[in-house]
Formats: structure tokens, C-alpha cells, sequence
């Protein structure tokens, strides 16, 4: 039986996820001050994954011909 294409791991991480491992998730609560190191790791409270996208440059030489 084969593998779907979506399914098949291509060459690392190319597209954003929307879910944290626990380890990311205890890290981000860390850095933000909710959780501490004696804290149980258990009912974790929620984690907002936040989506970097990337703005295009906008090109100031094509400008600069036409004016």
C-alpha cells in the first residue's frame, strides 16, 4: 500500500503547524511566566501558535524607471 502525497515527509518543515509538543508548549508558558519548574505538566493551559509570514519587498528600482 502506498503513501499519499500530503501524508509523505518531504525535506523538513515547510509549512507552518498548529500544534505545539509538550516540550514547545512548557517552554513558551516558561518564558512567559505561566508555569514554573515544580508545576505539574499535566492540563497544560492553551498555547496560541503564532503564523510568521514573510511581506514582500516591494521594488524601488522598477519605481524609480518610471518616474
Amino acid at each position: 500500500m502506498t503513501i499519499d502525497k500530503s501524508l509523505k515527509v518531504k525535506r523538513g518543515m515547510n509549512t507552518n503547524r498548529s500544534v505545539l509538543t509538550r516540550v514547545e508548549r512548557l517552554k513558551v508558558l516558561q518564558d512567559s511566566g505561566r508555569w514554573d519548574e515544580g508545576d505539574s505538566p499535566l492540563g497544560l493551559p492553551k498555547v496560541r501558535v503564532r503564523k510568521l509570514t514573510m511581506k514582500k519587498k516591494k521594488k524601488k528600482a522598477k519605481e524609480d524607471e518610471d518616474e
